[in-house]
């Protein structure tokens, strides 16, 4: 009997080990059919992710203000705290977006349009300038020249033109290709606010039932822990590069530099992404100011732009994110660099935060086997 029961297992054993080749044979075959399966699930999906992504980066301000108008003297403003929280937080962002499409938008496309049509004069000055050199000069002329001559290779109106504009748009904003994925975000991120407390509670109800005690702290513990430093950092950055653009474009303004907007969204669009975005932001600006503005301009925009960053890094971030992450300058620099290499822009905006988890999950892990040997 017991000889049958073992002959069984093995029969049995062997059977899944066959059907697991099976399927892992048909999901190699049609990998390319189920990678197109999946993009077109997530298009479908992507607004009620981006849903998801805009309640949880407008959560604190609406928490922040439902606590307000749950003290206030007006029966009806306590009842409807939390609607009236959610209202006043979108007809802010509302009123941003329309500022920003109205006014900045308009100066950054047609400083971008300049540009691109001053580029051959640019080019022909900067050649001119090199070959008044002398031969003594420290700067190598063959070097500048030939990296110069390579530009000249590149079409910016191929890039630039309002086309591929709303190309890239369409890229960066998929979720708002159409009316109707904007509509169906805004209502189910306000239904996610409003619900949330029901929401996190059946979340928990859950968890409790499928896990353990421990495993159910220790996934509270880091549900805690990952959220908090994710949602610190995501709009502590996003509130900073504001900051750092408009001072940066007041500031190029004030000195007279051309494009002064326009670099000075650049400057914050890409301080978004730390330590390395500022300093190709800031790279990029000199040699544009230094093309349109001469060398003198160029250094007094070099000098001011590095004393505001200082200012960000040192005063305004700091103020602005709160309690530091506590990351290596190295480790910041490596995961940038990594994550970034294989997820694009997205990966480099969040590979901080995602190093931070990591850490923490390692840290934790090697203090809990020091435990254990003690």
């Amino acid at each position: 009997m017991k000889k049958d029961t073992l002959e069984l297992k093995k029969y049995i054993l062997w059977f899944v080990l066959i059907l697991i080749a099976i399927c892992v044979y048909k999901l190699l075959d049609n990998f390319a059919d189920i990678l197109d399966w999946i993009g077109e699930l997530v298009r479908v999906l992507m607004p009620f992710l981006m849903a998801i992504l805009l309640a949880y980066i407008f959560y604190l301000p609406c928490r922040k203000l439902e606590e307000s108008f749950r003290k206030a003297k007006v029966k009806i403003v306590r009842k409807k705290a939390r609607w009236l929280s959610i209202f006043l937080v979108y007809l802010v962002a509302f009123i941003a977006i329309f500022s920003l499409i109205k006014f900045v938008v308009p100066s950054v496309y047609d400083s971008i349009m300049e540009l691109a049509g001053a580029l051959p004069d640019y080019y022909n000055s900067a050649i001119e300038t090199l070959e008044t050199l002398p031969e003594d000069s420290i700067i190598n002329k063959e070097s500048l020249t030939s990296i110069i001559q390579g530009l000249k290779t590149i079409k910016i109106e191929d890039y630039l033109n309002i086309e591929t504009i709303t190309q890239y748009a369409k890229g960066i904003l998929g979720f708002a290709t159409t009316i109707f994925d904007i509509f169906v975000t805004i209502i189910v991120s306000i239904y996610l606010l409003s619900e949330r407390t029901e929401i996190l509670k059946f979340a928990r109800r859950l968890c409790g039932v499928i896990f353990n005690d421990d495993a159910y702290k220790a996934i509270g513990k880091y549900f805690k822990e990952s959220n908090s430093i994710f949602f610190r950092f995501i709009s502590s950055q996003l509130l900073d590069g504001i900051v750092v653009g408009t001072l940066t474009s007041i500031a190029m303004s004030l000195l007279g530099v051309k494009y002064a907007v326009l670099l000075g969204f650049m400057i914050g669009l890409f301080n978004l992404i730390p330590y390395l975005g500022a300093i190709i932001a800031v790279v990029i600006a000199i040699i544009i100011t230094l093309l349109t503005g001469g060398l003198s301009q160029a250094i007094w925009m070099a000098i001011i732009v590095i004393i505001l960053q200082q200012i960000d890094a040192n005063i305004i971030n700091p103020k602005i994110t709160g309690s530091s992450l506590e990351l290596s300058p190295i480790l910041i620099i490596f995961s940038v660099t990594v994550i970034g290499a294989y997820f694009g822009i997205i990966g480099m905006f969040l590979a901080v935060p995602i190093i931070a988890i990591l850490k923490l999950v390692i840290t934790n892990y090697i203090e809990y086997k020091e435990e254990i040997k003690e």
